[in-house]
């Protein structure tokens, strides 16, 4: 019987920071102090998208393609409200911000290593209405986070 490398969502963790770090890069990240955003029961999904750039030249009539610009994206967590929640209250000064706020992604895809893959990246959060739902429903919460620079991703040890 074969194995997979596959692993699940379940035990990710999303952390926020205000403060920016000393450096952009992973001991910059690394030093700062997160915290975890809790209730969070998808994240939807993040990852580099270039822009496709189309040269048609008359005299040939093909069309050769090229990578333009790239966009980060950005993650649209759905979580439970949870007002009194450290994390989700960091979440809420960042929608009144203009500044960015500062992420940490870790993975659950070494459970039995020393450590799991983490993904550094600086956002703003964009949007955060309430999803109130029916009376069979959690009142829940959509955030809106846009990726603004590098995501940085440390690869799990172990």
């Amino acid at each position: 019987m074969g194995q997979t490398l596959a692993f699940t969502t379940a035990g990710t963790i999303l952390g926020v920071s205000a403060t920016a770090p000393a450096t952009f890069n992973a001991a910059g990240y690394a030093a700062l102090t997160f915290t975890e955003i809790k209730e969070i029961t998808n994240f939807g999904e993040i990852g580099r998208v270039y822009n496709e750039v189309l040269h048609n030249p008359v005299g040939s009539r093909e069309t050769f393609k090229f990578k333009g610009s790239y966009n980060d994206g950005a993650l649209q967590l759905t979580m439970a409200k949870a007002p009194t929640d450290p994390g989700q209250v960091i979440l809420m000064a960042a929608l009144n911000s203009d500044s960015d706020y500062y992420f940490e992604m870790e993975l659950n895809d070494n459970p039995d290593g020393t450590s799991n893959t983490i993904i550094y990246f600086p956002g703003k959060v964009m949007s955060a209405p309430d999803s109130i739902g029916g009376a069979d429903s959690v009142v829940g919460k959509t955030i809106n986070i846009s990726v603004n620079g590098s995501l940085i991703e440390v690869a799990a040890v172990g």
